[in-house]
């Protein structure tokens, strides 16, 4: 009896391990209490960890650049704005461990990425708000703009301002 106990507490345990195991894709936000996001009229860049892509990292910038006009913002043109932004990228592989193997016993593999855009109190860099997105990525280099440009739209989309309404 027992041993029948332990063996259910065991599978019990992995299939949780599983299960905190999956990926979850999509938009997070984290969001400091007490901030009045709407009082924030300019903005100006600050370092993240951007992509080494430079191509990349310029249709982030724009993307970013316009979804901060989009909600009445502009860039400093000189010093540092009401806040501060950067963003940070990485790209990993995630493998489905529900699939069956191929041929060879290979489980499939895709590619994801997660984009994180992080708004900054200038002077403390107290991280104000945090928008994260991790997303499948498909398609080919010449699509990327356009995709990088959907990413950032979904990101704001939840922007406290507009989440409110």
């Amino acid at each position: 009896m027992n041993r029948l106990i332990v063996m259910v507490i065991g599978c019990a345990a992995v299939a949780a391990s599983l299960t905190a195991q999956t990926p979850k894709y999509g938009v997070t936000v984290k969001a400091e209490k007490n901030v009045d996001f709407a009082k924030f009229k300019t903005y100006s860049w600050t370092q993240g960890q951007p992509s080494p892509d430079k191509t990349i990292d310029g249709q982030v910038v724009a993307a970013v650049d316009r979804e901060m006009s989009a909600l009445g913002m502009t860039k400093a043109a000189s010093g540092t704005g009401d806040v501060m932004v950067a963003y940070y990228s990485l790209s990993r592989t995630d493998v489905n461990l529900k699939a069956k193997p191929d041929a060879a016993g290979a489980l499939p593999q895709y590619p994801v990425g997660t984009l994180m855009v992080t708004l900054l109190e200038p002077g403390t860099r107290r991280r104000l708000l945090q928008l994260r997105i991790d997303k499948p990525i498909s398609g080919s280099r010449d699509e990327l703009e356009g995709v990088i440009g959907g990413a950032v739209a979904e990101l704001f989309a939840k922007y406290p301002t507009r989440a409110q309404k």
